[in-house]
């Protein structure tokens, strides 16, 4: 089961959203993203790509201008993945796509 740990940019983000986009958010992250973590292949309509000004970071689409940043960080449990949150919006993120500062909760399971 992955894990992840989100950075206070992508918490503070994740506040500013509308609880339906909340919702939304939520839905594609336990319904599409944990299930191709598993198989290791991200299916064509999350539009997983890497941030090009930022190396080791990428973006997934989770609304038409719906955009979340990630990266991979050290695993909490041997062979579960563990996903570090960076940032989540739309698409504009993507001009600042790092969040800064210290990781908020860490080691949380990515389930429903």
């Amino acid at each position: 089961m992955p894990t992840f740990e989100t950075c206070p940019r992508f918490t503070a983000d994740l506040q500013h959203l509308t609880p339906a986009q909340r919702r939304r958010f939520h839905r594609v992250v336990v319904d599409a993203f944990v299930p191709d973590l598993r198989t290791g292949l991200f299916r064509p309509g999350l539009r997983i790509k890497g941030v090009r000004c930022a190396p080791g970071v990428y973006e997934l689409t989770w609304a038409p201008d719906g955009r979340a940043t990630w990266s991979y960080g050290r695993e909490v449990f041997a062979g579960a993945r563990h996903i570090v949150w960076h940032r989540t919006w739309t698409h504009s993120i993507l001009d600042r796509p790092v969040a800064e500062g210290r990781l908020a909760g860490s080691g949380r399971r990515l389930v429903g």
